[in-house]
């Protein structure tokens, strides 16, 4: 599509490509930042001397944060401005970076990382409160198209730019990168936004914000405490137990707000729990494998960071450019419903794919099952925010993106703890028979040494038993591709059935003037 001149393109589409531009960027370095970590874990741990759990907290420690407090984040961008809470989050999320960067051990990491995903949950759900109050109709559906095209550049960006930083600069800067960037597009936003906040917002939901946080801490920590304390554990059964207690005591309080952080009517639509299932269902099996796909890549098939960020290739291109040719061609002729559940389809299928050929350690095998996963994620990574905004009031957008933030990032973090948890299992389950049949064989020391990808280190632990450490490798990532796989096409059917098709009805109509194609 050929657009006009940009002398004769209006001011008012200016001032709002700007506006599109100072709310997709954040989300971009959102996602930039997470792909460059996970390309970068191995080369972390090796130089922090951290273990497995450790390098799990450097995930955890940001997507924790990053899920329990965007919904707040969320409840305050309604109440005190998203323009306001755009430019407080980027100022932390730039702040943190360079704690990151400068981490001299891996608890000043995580600590640092933390402090990154609050500035992450402020900015995400104060910038997709901004763009669905700027955008209606037509004109949203283009918009978080394009919104969905800045997160896959990211994503596309994020395994190359990994690999080649860590290799090159050092893994610190990973983490310096976002600084520029951030400081870039605090100026945008201070010339471009407008502000705008919920006019019947009140005060702070301080007790549920607590609840939530505590809830979805205590959970993960128990995910990823049983792989090393045992499920059986009395600590671990008690955090999941106290897990359970607060999140039912966050919708009892939910439920007697008169303005609450979380609006429970909104679960009486069916469209809207569909949207969200899908949500969920594309963080915990999609983007988890935007780390654990490297993991394999670097400790089954022996790839160096920065060729193992390029080998992701076929998985992340398609998020930039499917939600391109979704925009132009599909939303004018599918529905919502229909959009999310053939994506959902094509990521189970590709996760399958990749799941039945892990024994191989082939990547030609595995990389049309990642083109397929990564087409499927294309087809959901604006489509899900997008579904769940038709049916939320323009006034209640902050509350609402923040509700799709934390359903995307509690994907990430449960699901990224949960497939640890599977990984570890399979990994034990495969070695176990051998704990009995040889003699000094630690089976602890091995799984942990296999789990973190450190395939040599095991098998030095065992003179001769190296095939049988790879098998064991290939089991445990085996049953993690297949579980992503069943998550998805579970979902698929879920959203099949509750989201409405005419509620999601395709886009008619003109076209609209933003140049954003």
């Amino acid at each position: 599509m050929k657009h006009e001149p940009v002398s004769s393109v209006p001011a008012r589409d200016m001032r709002k490509l700007l506006v599109l531009l100072c709310v997709s960027v954040p989300s971009f370095m959102l996602n930039l930042d997470a792909n460059i970590v996970a390309v970068s874990l191995p080369s972390i741990a090796r130089s922090l001397n951290a273990d497995f759990a450790s390098i799990e907290w450097v995930i955890s420690a940001y997507t924790l944060t990053f899920a329990s407090l965007v919904l707040p984040a969320g409840m305050l961008a309604d109440r005190y401005g998203r323009k306001a809470v755009l430019l407080c989050g980027l100022s932390l999320f730039t702040l943190a970076s360079f704690l990151c960067g400068a981490a001299p051990n891996v608890v000043v990491l995580n600590a640092a990382r933390a402090l990154q995903g609050l500035g992450a949950a402020l900015q995400l759900s104060a910038a997709l409160a901004t763009l669905s109050h700027e955008f209606r109709g037509a004109e949203r559906a283009r918009a978080f198209a394009f919104w969905g095209s800045v997160i896959g550049i990211g994503i596309t960006l994020g395994p190359i730019a990994g690999g080649l930083i860590t290799q090159t600069l050092g893994w610190q800067w990973a983490f310096y990168i976002n600084i520029p960037v951030g400081l870039a597009v605090i100026v945008g936003v201070i010339y471009a936004v407008r502000d705008s906040k919920d006019p019947h917002a009140t005060g702070v939901d301080l007790p549920g914000s607590i609840l939530f946080t505590a809830a979805l801490f205590l959970l993960t920590l128990a995910l990823i405490s049983g792989n090393h304390e045992g499920w059986d554990s009395t600590r671990v059964l008690a955090e999941f137990a106290a897990s359970a207690v607060l999140f039912v005591l966050f919708i009892v309080v939910e439920a007697r707000q008169s303005r609450p952080m979380l609006d429970l009517s909104f679960f009486k639509r069916p469209t809207y729990i569909g949207a969200n299932i899908a949500g969920l269902a594309y963080a915990g099996s999609l983007l988890t494998m935007l780390t654990y796909l490297p993991l394999y890549l670097q400790g089954g098939l022996g790839f160096e960071p920065q060729k193992a960020g390029l080998m992701m290739l076929p998985m992340a291109i398609p998020l930039f450019l499917v939600p391109r040719v979704v925009s132009k061609y599909l939303n004018h002729v599918w529905s919502g419903r229909a959009l999310l559940t053939v994506g959902l389809c094509l990521v189970g299928f590709g996760m399958l794919w990749v799941g039945l050929t892990a024994y191989s350690f082939s990547y030609l095998s595995m990389m049309m099952g990642m083109l397929i996963a990564g087409i499927g994620a294309g087809f959901l990574n604006g489509e899900t925010a997008k579904v769940s905004m038709t049916v939320i009031p323009p006034e209640r957008a902050g509350m609402a993106a923040g509700v799709g933030g934390t359903i995307r990032f509690s994907g990430i973090v449960v699901g990224f703890a949960a497939l640890g948890a599977i990984l570890f299992a399979g990994v034990r389950s495969s070695l176990g028979a051998l704990s009995s049949k040889t003699p000094g064989f630690d089976l602890a020391a091995t799984t942990q040494r296999v789990v973190a990808g450190d395939l040599p280190g095991a098998a030095a632990l065992n003179a001769g038993l190296q095939q049988d450490v790879q098998t064991s490798f290939a089991a445990g990532y085996q049953a993690v591709f297949l579980s992503a796989s069943a998550v998805a096409l579970l979902a698929a059917i879920a959203t099949w059935l509750l989201v409405r098709a005419d509620e999601t009805a395709p886009i008619r109509g003109e076209s609209v003037t933003l140049p954003v194609d």
